[in-house]
């Protein structure tokens, strides 16, 4: 009986040990795997965001330090071989039997006509490849293009052009389409709060404006520092070969608005002595070793513009549909009222590199002062890229009109004066002209490519027409290749005409946009998933509550101003398949 006694007693003293230990492990279990006590989900949130906001910081600089690298290492490269090239006796002594001045010539047409037939095929490569390697292969055509001038031969300076004329368009298409989804991105990441309710309140449609307006000033003030980069390698090496002025406008009579084509009676020698091949082959290392640093900076520091489940969707339309909507796009009244300040987009920039530095600037200052020319352009326009801030509070109309007014007294003054050969003291004058000429120049890129944010906003349609827009502006570019050999008064007054129907063709658009008028905009047909291959997730599946933004910016509005901008009649409906 005692020993009886005693177990029931062992027992009762086990069974409560137990209890305290089962309920020690739980506890010690809880605190491992339980949230930290110091743990503050509102504070984590915050770091995320932030760190996203970082992250889409990022993205705009390297894709703008990508862009001034890849457009600088192209301008300087073509403008010091044009150069070379252009010097009879480098020509015979380096490249007697090869033609090498003819090369030139289908070089520059296999730059300047390939690109009109890029909107075929622009919107294609974009959705195929995605935008961030899009850019990243157009950037890597234009290191081929440098590569190719180790070896200057018709096999290999022409098919190089060819090649970057088929991506200049493409090329700038994604620049343009990648900036505009970063602001969108940044401004989802900073009202991730808001965006988590965004079912119950939708923000207003124009929220987000005020980030493509800053980050698009970022990248064209960062852009057209290329103009002053391109002239690196003539200012440190091309300048220590050339003669002077009194040499290479010896035979120049007339400059300005009395010449006719390409500066008449230029010296065909401008060369006193001949650069050594060793020397090139440095500078040329030095240019393939910046279209390499381009491309790196995209690979590793630009982000994807899109999530993969959205890429997959916008690829998804069909080909036949992606083929044809920048066509459909081009019924929008918006679109084209614009087309002429596209045309002249074009012109403008193309003009100042070509017509006002050589039959103004050098034919007055001498070749040995053509890159201090194209740099107080580059720099002021880098500079004045920065009023297009002023959109932040004045109309968007003011940055664009006050670009025009520019324009329009320099246009009107290069009309009227003709400055003499070979004289320095106008020196000044025209250094003042190619500083307000980049005013006005980063006042209309900037403001074209910030109103187009502001009109298109749906993130199905921005490739497409950011395509159009720089199509139109290679069209342009290709009509001032054409017209090289006109009087300069014919080339200024068609540069006139086209500013004068531009600005008045734009302020008609924005009184109609005013009136609400009714915009004709192709339906985006839905994606048709295809489950072979992946796991296609469900449609709320892959979101994080803020990328989504975009695709329904046209759905949650007013069921009227839907049908008004987005659905066709149904003729045009059925239309659109």
């Amino acid at each position: 009986m005692e020993k009886d006694i005693n177990g029931c007693q062992d027992g009762a003293k086990t069974e409560p040990s137990t209890r305290l230990g089962t309920e020690g492990t739980e506890t010690q279990l809880d605190d491992f795997v339980g949230p930290h006590p110091d743990y503050n989900e509102e504070e984590e949130e915050q770091k995320y965001f932030r760190r996203k906001r970082l992250g889409v910081i990022k993205n705009v600089v390297a894709a703008s330090l990508a862009g001034t690298l890849t457009y600088s290492v192209y301008l300087g490269l073509l403008q010091m071989q044009l150069i070379l090239h252009y010097d009879e006796t480098y020509r015979e002594v380096k490249y007697s039997n090869i033609r090498l001045e003819d090369i030139d010539r289908k070089v520059l047409m296999g730059i300047n006509v390939t690109p009109v037939a890029a909107l075929l095929y622009t919107p294609i490569l974009i959705r195929f490849f995605g935008t961030k390697w899009a850019m990243f292969l157009a950037i890597g055509i234009y290191a081929l293009f440098v590569s190719s001038n180790y070896w200057e031969r018709y096999y290999t300076l022409v098919p190089s052009a060819v090649a970057i004329g088929m991506v200049i368009v493409p090329l700038w298409a994604s620049m343009g389409t990648y900036i505009m989804r970063m602001a969108q991105k940044y401004y989802e990441y900073i009202n991730y709060k808001e965006e988590q309710e965004k079912e119950k309140q939708r923000a207003p449609r124009d929220a987000c404006n005020a980030y493509i307006i800053v980050f698009q000033t970022i990248f064209y003030s960062c852009f057209h520092l290329s103009f002053v980069c391109a002239q690196m390698p003539m200012v440190f090496f091309l300048n220590n070969y050339l003669y002077q002025l009194n040499h290479t406008l010896f035979a120049v009579r007339h400059c300005g608005t009395l010449s006719h084509g390409t500066l008449p009676g230029f010296n065909k020698t401008v060369l006193q002595s001949l650069p050594r091949s060793v020397n090139l082959i440095i500078v040329e290392s030095a240019l393939m070793a910046a279209a390499f640093l381009a491309m790196l900076v995209v690979l590793v520091l630009c982000g994807a513009a899109y999530r993969p489940m959205e890429e997959i969707d916008m690829r998804s339309i069909g080909w036949g549909n992606i083929f044809q909507l920048p066509f459909k796009h081009m019924r929008d009244y918006r679109l084209r009222h614009l087309f002429p300040l596209f045309i002249y987009s074009g012109f403008e920039v193309l003009f100042v590199c070509t017509g006002f530095s050589l039959n103004y600037g050098v034919c007055a200052l001498g070749l040995e002062r053509l890159a201090y020319l194209l740099m107080a352009y580059g720099f002021s326009a880098s500079v004045c890229s920065s009023l297009a801030l002023c959109m932040l509070r004045l109309r968007r109309h003011i940055p664009l009109l006050a670009g025009a007014l520019i324009h329009t007294v320099l246009l009107v003054t290069l009309f009227c004066w003709a400055p003499e050969p070979r004289y320095l003291a106008q020196a000044p004058l025209l250094y003042s002209i190619a500083a307000l000429w980049g005013t006005g120049s980063a006042l209309n890129k900037t403001g074209i490519s910030i109103l187009l944010g502001m009109l298109y906003k749906k993130k199905e349609r921005q490739d497409f027409i950011f395509t159009i827009y720089h199509w139109w502006q290679a069209l342009a570019i290709f009509a001032v290749y054409l017209w090289s050999g006109l009087p300069m008064k014919a080339k200024l007054s068609i540069m006139l005409l086209t500013l004068v129907v531009a600005v008045g063709t734009y302020l008609w658009m924005e009184r109609k946009v005013a009136w609400n008028m009714e915009v004709r905009l192709p339906r985006i047909p839905r994606p048709r998933h295809k489950t072979r291959g992946y796991r296609y997730l469900e449609d709320n599946s892959d979101e994080t509550g803020s990328d989504g933004d975009g695709d329904k910016e046209d759905d949650d509005r007013h069921p009227t101003e839907a049908t008004r901008e987005d659905e066709l009649p149904k003729e045009d409906g059925e239309l659109l398949g």
